[in-house]
């Protein structure tokens, strides 16, 4: 039996919530948002709270009870606060910079790397070297940060690369003679 998916989810006061048809919106300061839920849940709205509860009770040990409740815990989280990452970027002459929709990375290569930022993520450059990312969506933000770290992950000696603000590089010691 889950222990997460036992919780409820409070919903803010800026915030509305509703459940029809196996699918979860919520509305808030930062937008809108919905998500289907698994058929093999009920979503239940009463006294600003979120239940996500199973419909037949062999369904409480399934593990998709937790990640569903996780899920639209992430939806009402969404469009009221949003997400955020930060980005930084390691290495001499590695820069970033934003025009338009597109960021432009210098990252030692031959030639800069232009990459398209979806419109439900705002990208803003505050130095040259970090990149903040936020939007209200967690998994489309999750894959445009780990997809701009793919250009250049860190390398474990000199800790070059584009890395997360809180991740820690092993360094490893170089060659001996």
């Amino acid at each position: 039996m889950s222990r997460i998916a036992k919780n409820s989810i409070k919903i803010p006061n800026d915030t509305t919530c509703k459940f029809e048809n196996s699918v979860f919106f919520a509305k808030g300061k930062l937008g809108e948002m919905s998500m289907i839920v698994n058929s093999l849940f009920n979503v239940n709205l009463k006294d600003g709270e979120i239940h996500v509860l199973p419909k037949n009770e062999k369904d409480k040990s399934n593990p998709i009870w937790g990640t569903t409740r996780a899920l639209v815990s992430n939806v009402v989280i969404g469009v009221t606060e949003g997400f955020s990452k930060t980005l930084e970027l390691n290495g001499t002459g590695y820069r970033a910079s934003i025009s338009g929709s597109k960021l432009k990375l210098q990252l030692g290569y031959s030639h800069d790397v232009n990459f398209e930022v979806p419109k439900e993520v705002k990208v803003e450059c505050p130095k040259q070297n970090i990149i903040k990312l936020s939007g209200s969506n967690k998994e489309i933000l999750g894959a445009v940060a780990a997809n701009i770290r793919s250009f250049r992950k860190p390398e474990p000696f000199k800790g070059k690369g584009i890395k997360y603000v809180n991740e820690f590089i092993f360094r490893k010691e170089g060659k001996k003679k």
